[in-house]
C-alpha cells in the first residue's frame, strides 16, 4: 500500500467528528433553572420566554425638552381665545405666540389638559398634557416663560412618545435560550420585570495533568513543560460564560487524580482535564480513567476522533453526582481547538444557550492549503468582510499548532475529512470566533 492509502485506511478507523459530538451532547442536560433578581441575571441564559407585563412607555410623554402644544395652534389652523399673533420672527416668514400655562417635569403626576392657544413647558420624559400632539424643541423658540414665540413648526407628532409605542403589554421580549445582556436588562426593567428565570452559569473546573508540568513564571528546562493549558482553558471557559476555576497541576499519580476529581465534583458542573489522552507511555489519564474495575468499564471513554489537531478525546462522568468530564489533549494548540470543538458546546448546552455552536460563514479562500487525509481540520485564520458582501479568509502561518496564530485568529478555517487540498479562490467554511461570546 502507498503512504496515502495507509493514511486513508487509518483515518477510516476513526470516529467521525459529527457522530462523536452528537453522542456526547446527547448525554448532557441543561442545568436546573433559577429565579433570579434582575440585578443578578446578567450573563445567564433565560430558561423561559419573557413577555412584557406592562407597556413601554407606560404613558404618553415628551421625547425632548420643549413646549407641548396642539399642532393646530402652531400650524396656524386654530384661532382660539389664547391665540396671540406674533410679529415676524424670520425674514420672509412669521412666528406663533402661545401662552405658557404651566411646567411639567418627569416627576409630574397630576393630569392636565391643553386649551386652544396654550402650551406647557415640558422636560424630556414628562407626561404629556391631554390634547397635546407635538412638542416644539426649545431651540425653535424664544424660550419664553409666560408666553413663548415659536419660530419653526415641527410636523404633527414630533417630540411625542405614545404609551406602548415601543413595546406593548404582552410583547415577547426574549425567548428561552437568550443570553441576558445589559440592554435586555434595561428592557425588562422598563416593562416592569424584577425577576427572571434563568439557567445558572456552569461551574467549570480545569485540571492540567502530567509529571512534566511546571507552573508559569519560569522558563522550561529539559524534562519540564510550562503549564499553558490550565490558564488558557480557564480563560476560554470564562469567555464561554462559565464560572471557571483553575485547579492547577496534577501529577500522573492514579490515586491523586482520582481523589482530585472526586473532590472537585462538589463544586463543578463540568470538569475539563488536559493531557494524557493518547496511548503513549506517559499518557496516564487515559489509562487511569478508562481502566475497568470489577468488570465494569472506567468512568471515562476515550475515542480516537477524525479531528486535527488532537484526535484523542475523552468523555464520561465521575462521582456520585455523575459530573461530566471532558478530557482534552496536552498539546496547547490541540487543547484549545478541542475546547472549541467539544468543551465549549458542552458549556453552552449546560447553560441552556441556543445555539450551542459558534456561528459559521462561507468564505473566499485567499491561499491554497493542504490538509491531512480523513481528518476534519480546524485551522486558525483571519476572516474579513468583502466590500459588496461576503467574506474572505486568510489562513494564518504555522497551522493549528501555533499559539501565536490562535492568538491572532478571529476564525477557524474548517477543512472536511475528504479535503486534502483547498485551492485559493475556493469557498470554504469558517467558524467565527466572536471573543465577546
Amino acid at each position: 500500500m502507498t503512504a496515502t492509502a495507509d493514511a486513508e485506511a487509518a483515518a477510516n478507523e476513526l470516529t467521525p467528528l459529527a457522530d462523536y459530538l452528537g453522542s456526547v451532547l446527547r448525554r448532557l442536560r441543561a442545568l436546573p433553572p433559577l429565579d433570579l433578581d434582575l440585578t443578578q441575571a446578567y450573563g445567564n441564559v433565560l430558561a423561559e420566554d419573557v413577555v412584557a407585563p406592562h407597556s413601554f412607555p407606560a404613558f404618553d410623554q415628551a421625547a425632548v425638552d420643549g413646549y407641548a402644544a396642539r399642532w393646530e395652534d402652531i400650524s396656524g389652523g386654530s384661532r382660539g381665545p389664547g391665540y396671540v399673533p406674533a410679529p415676524s420672527g424670520i425674514p420672509g416668514g412669521r412666528s406663533i405666540r402661545l401662552n405658557v400655562v404651566g411646567d411639567l417635569g418627569a416627576a409630574s403626576w397630576r393630569p392636565v389638559r391643553l386649551t386652544p392657544g396654550s402650551c406647557f413647558s415640558v422636560a424630556a420624559g414628562a407626561p404629556l398634557p391631554v390634547g397635546a400632539d407635538v412638542v416644539v424643541p426649545v431651540e425653535w423658540t424664544d424660550q419664553g416663560m409666560a408666553a413663548v414665540e415659536i419660530f419653526r413648526a415641527p410636523k404633527r407628532g414630533y417630540g411625542v412618545r405614545r404609551a406602548g409605542e415601543e413595546l406593548s403589554a404582552g410583547t415577547l421580549l426574549a425567548r428561552a435560550g437568550t443570553y441576558v445582556s445589559p440592554a435586555l436588562v434595561a428592557v425588562f426593567a422598563a416593562t416592569g420585570i424584577g425577576h427572571v428565570v434563568v439557567r445558572p452559569s456552569p461551574r467549570v473546573v480545569i485540571v492540567a495533568t502530567g509529571d512534566e508540568l511546571v507552573d508559569v513564571g519560569r522558563g522550561s528546562q529539559p524534562g519540564q513543560v510550562v503549564d499553558t493549558n490550565s490558564h488558557a482553558l480557564t480563560a476560554a471557559a470564562a469567555e464561554a460564560g462559565a464560572l471557571a476555576y483553575r485547579v492547577g497541576i496534577c501529577d500522573d499519580d492514579p490515586e491523586a487524580l482520582r481523589g482530585l476529581l472526586e473532590d472537585q465534583t462538589l463544586r463543578a458542573d463540568l470538569i475539563i482535564t488536559t493531557g494524557g489522552t493518547g496511548t503513549g507511555p506517559g499518557d496516564m489519564v487515559r489509562r487511569i480513567l478508562s481502566r475497568k474495575e470489577g468488570g465494569r468499564a472506567g468512568p471515562v471513554a476515550f475515542t480516537d476522533v477524525a479531528l486535527y489537531p488532537g484526535t484523542a478525546l475523552g468523555f464520561g462522568t465521575v462521582g456520585a453526582e455523575e459530573v461530566p468530564v471532558v478530557c482534552l489533549p496536552g498539546e496547547p494548540g490541540a487543547a484549545l481547538i478541542g475546547f472549541e470543538v467539544l468543551a465549549r458546546p458542552a458549556i453552552q448546552l449546560l447553560a441552556g444557550a441556543e445555539p450551542v455552536f459558534r456561528p459559521s460563514v462561507r468564505a473566499h479562500l485567499l491561499e491554497t492549503v493542504s490538509s491531512p487525509v480523513g481528518l476534519r481540520e480546524f485551522r486558525p485564520a483571519h476572516v474579513a468582510e468583502r466590500r459588496g458582501g461576503g467574506y474572505t479568509v486568510q489562513p494564518l502561518a504555522g497551522g493549528p499548532f501555533t499559539l501565536s496564530g490562535l492568538a491572532e485568529a478571529n476564525g477557524l478555517l474548517v477543512l472536511g475529512e475528504r479535503v486534502t487540498t483547498a485551492a485559493a479562490g475556493s469557498t470554504v467554511d469558517v467558524l467565527l470566533l466572536d471573543r465577546r461570546r
